[in-house]
C-alpha cells in the first residue's frame, strides 16, 4: 500500500450523482484528525466506463483512500479491481447501508442513480422555502412574516442569514430580522402566531471580532466605532436576550456553534413546538 507522506493524504471521492453524500461523510471523518489534511479529488456524475477510466488514471497518479457511491455493478467491479491492483484502500459508502436495508426490508434496491435528487414535492418545497428566505432576509418584507415557519432575530453578525439559508435548504421557510440599536422592531413581530421565533446571540467578544474583520474586509477605517465598541455590543446582546425572555422566545448561543449546529438546534425547537401543537 502506498505510504502517506507528511500530514497530507489523497482522498478520492467517486460518485454517479452529485457527490454530496460522499463529501459530507468524508469531511466528517477527516475532521477527527486535527493534524492531517485530506487533498480531495471529487469526481461527480461518473456514469460511463470512459468517465471511470479518467478517475482510475487520477487514482493511479495520486494514490490514496477511495470512497465511492456507484450503483452500476460493472463500474463498481472495475473500480474495486483497479484499487486492489494499485494497493489502495476503497470503500462503498452506501453499500453497508443498502445491505442493512435489504436484510431488514427483504427487498432488492431499484438502483436509481441520484434518486434523492428527484424533482418531487419535497424538492419543490425546498425551492419554495429558499425563495421565501431570500426575499425575507435582513428584515425585508416583514408584512407577511406570518407565513414563515421560523423567524430568526439577533444583533448584527450572529449568523442569521447563513442559518436561514441552511434551514431553507431543509424546506423550512425562514425569515430573519436584525436587532439594530435605536431602530424599532417590526410591530407585527410580537403578534405572530404561526412562526417559531428564535433569538441568536453570541458573546460580545466574538461579535466584536467578526465585526472588525468585516470592516477590514470592506476597507473601512476610522468609522463605525460604535459598531465595534465592546461595551455597546454587550448592551446590544443584553437587550437581545431580555427581549427574548420577555416574549418567551427561545434563544441560542452561537458563539462556538457552526451554522449546521445552530440550524440543528433550531430544527429541534421547531419539531418540539410542532409536537406540542398536535397533542
Amino acid at each position: 500500500m502506498p505510504e502517506r507522506s507528511g500530514s497530507f493524504f489523497h482522498l478520492h471521492l467517486v460518485s454517479d450523482a452529485t457527490g454530496e453524500t460522499l463529501i459530507t461523510v468524508a469531511r466528517a471523518a477527516t475532521a477527527q484528525y486535527e493534524n492531517i489534511t485530506a487533498i480531495e479529488h471529487v469526481y461527480p456524475l461518473v456514469r460511463t466506463p470512459k468517465q471511470l477510466e479518467r478517475v482510475i488514471a487520477e487514482i493511479e497518479a495520486s494514490p490514496g483512500i477511495v470512497l465511492y457511491t456507484l450503483l452500476e455493478p460493472s463500474l463498481t467491479a472495475r473500480l474495486e479491481s483497479k484499487c486492489r491492483e494499485f494497493g489502495v484502500p476503497y470503500l462503498s459508502i452506501l453499500g453497508p447501508v443498502l445491505q442493512l436495508f435489504q436484510s431488514y426490508l427483504g427487498a432488492e434496491t431499484t438502483q436509481r442513480i441520484g434518486a434523492q435528487h428527484t424533482l418531487n414535492a419535497e424538492y419543490f418545497k425546498r425551492i419554495d422555502a429558499l425563495n421565501y428566505t431570500m426575499l425575507h432576509d435582513d428584515g425585508q418584507h416583514t408584512e407577511d412574516l406570518e407565513s414563515a415557519d421560523v423567524v430568526l432575530i439577533g444583533v448584527s453578525r450572529t449568523s442569521k442569514t447563513p442559518t436561514s439559508i441552511y434551514l431553507a435548504n431543509r424546506g423550512i421557510k425562514t425569515a430573519n430580522v436584525p436587532l439594530v440599536p435605536n431602530v424599532p422592531l417590526p410591530p407585527q413581530l410580537t403578534q405572530l402566531k404561526h412562526p417559531l421565533i428564535v433569538g441568536l446571540y453570541a458573546s460580545p467578544e466574538r461579535i466584536v471580532q467578526i465585526r472588525q474583520n468585516r470592516l477590514l474586509g470592506l476597507n473601512v477605517k476610522g468609522e463605525d466605532e460604535a459598531y465595534v465598541d465592546r461595551q455597546l455590543v454587550a448592551e446590544e446582546v443584553a437587550f437581545s436576550r431580555r427581549l427574548c425572555a420577555r416574549h418567551n422566545w427561545p434563544s441560542i448561543d452561537v458563539t462556538r456553534r457552526s451554522i449546521e449546529e445552530t440550524a440543528a438546534a433550531v430544527m429541534t425547537l421547531l419539531a418540539e413546538r410542532r409536537r406540542q401543537t398536535t397533542t
